[in-house]
């Protein structure tokens, strides 16, 4: 059996213009573009072997000082792949039949506050899932146990006339768009990052951002210069204690 080229990569599309956050991909957000977030902490985890650009945007990543590497694999997205309507399972398929690796992870330029741990835990318990045999691939969720309504004001998760403590009622969970785990394989089985039998992985609501609008652009950025703020306060204590 001929073993694929890399173990783990990382799939991280990224185009020249967003609708919504005109630039928002090589806008500075809290000291560096956004696109550059996310992409240093994929290329901080060693088990990630390369990570994929699929742009139409090269020349604005060159500008960024962002060229091809062994790492970082650059690759122009093709014509009929262009624009805003074109679903993002068609550019992942144009990605895996050109990079061969046993496990695709995929986030987006709009996540710049995933951690490298939540990554790596996210990895790890896909593995553990697959090896099992319980799911084939993996997608991350946020967490809510709140009272839901549908447009005409009907309950969805609850009885209005028995009112249960937030914290009984059944979780729901929202696909928050920020980390896919799949192999070519479960890809293959439903034409989608998320195969028949997925694993939801819950993420914190601190680095579960996906930027999509200008209040949700400044949400994020708050939390980011608050936690560098955090960080260079600890820094600066064990300097003090040294």
């Amino acid at each position: 059996m001929i073993q694929p080229r890399y173990r783990t990569v990382a799939i991280l599309p990224m185009k020249a213009n967003s609708e919504r956050v005109p630039g928002k991909n090589f806008r500075v957000f809290a000291g560096k573009p956004l696109f550059q977030w996310v992409l240093d902490t994929l290329l901080s985890l060693e088990t990630i072997e390369a990570v994929v650009i699929n742009t139409d945007a090269r020349s604005l990543l060159s500008r960024h000082g962002l060229v091809g590497s062994d790492r970082v694999l650059i690759r122009d997205r093709p014509e009929e792949l262009l624009g805003d309507e074109v679903s993002m399972n068609l550019i992942i398929e144009n990605d895996i039949n050109a990079i061969d690796a046993k496990t695709y992870v995929m986030t987006h330029t709009t996540n710049p506050l995933l951690s490298a741990s939540t990554i790596s835990r996210a990895l790890s318990a896909y593995v553990r899932s697959v090896a099992k045999g319980s799911s084939d691939s993996l997608f991350s969720v946020s967490r809510f146990q709140t009272r839901f309504y549908r447009g005409d004001g009907t309950p969805v998760n609850h009885d209005p006339k028995n009112l249960l403590r937030t914290q009984d009622l059944e979780p729901w969970y929202e696909e928050n768009s920020n980390l896919y785990v799949f192999s070519r394989e479960s890809f293959e089985s439903t034409n989608s990052r998320i195969g028949a039998n997925p694993l939801l992985f819950e993420t914190s609501r601190s680095e579960s951002f996906d930027i999509d609008d200008q209040e949700g652009w400044d949400l994020a950025e708050i939390v980011a210069e608050y936690l560098q703020l955090q960080r260079s306060a600890v820094s600066s204590a064990k300097k003090g204690q040294v």
